[in-house]
């Protein structure tokens, strides 16, 4: 009986540890551009990536800072009101994309610009990503639309 135990055991260790190789070969042949990384503003002004890297930039769109272009071509800036960068996407925006809203974008940085692939919005009147609001608290700038205000 205690043959027995002692082989199922070893078999058990061996399917995990050949899971787990299976899992970090499967990681080790993704394409680069599988692992997205978020940055805020101030951390591509402080540090920017490369123009081979893509990420994803987020915060809110700068006031006055929307220009429609020819056709689908849009140029923006995102703040999180310590840096802002310049974003040009071609495409068709979310409908709930606005200047003072939050936003998270998907690209490339090339010449100091974000060049987008992809725009996402909030999906209701609250809502902003998880990421853009731990952006924005760092800097002190966020404002919970929750809360309730202050009445005298």
């Amino acid at each position: 009986m205690k043959g027995l135990k002692k082989k199922r055991r070893v078999q058990v260790i061996a399917i995990a540890g050949a899971c787990l190789v299976g899992l970090l070969a499967v990681l080790w042949f993704l394409p680069d551009d599988a692992f997205q990384f978020f940055r805020a503003p101030v951390q591509v002004a402080e540090a920017p990536p490369p123009p081979s890297e893509v990420f994803r930039l987020g915060g809110l769109v700068a006031e006055g800072s929307l220009q429609r272009g020819q056709g689908e071509e849009i140029t923006f800036a995102v703040t999180d009101g310590a840096a802002t960068i310049p974003v040009s996407y071609t495409g068709i925006l979310p409908d709930l994309f606005a200047e003072g809203e939050g936003m998270v974008g998907t690209g490339r940085l090339i010449d100091g610009t974000f060049q987008a692939t992809e725009i996402l919005a909030k999906h209701d009147e609250t809502y902003m990503p998880k990421e853009v609001i731990d952006a924005l608290k760092e800097q002190g700038v966020y404002v919970d639309p929750n809360a309730s205000e202050a009445t005298n």
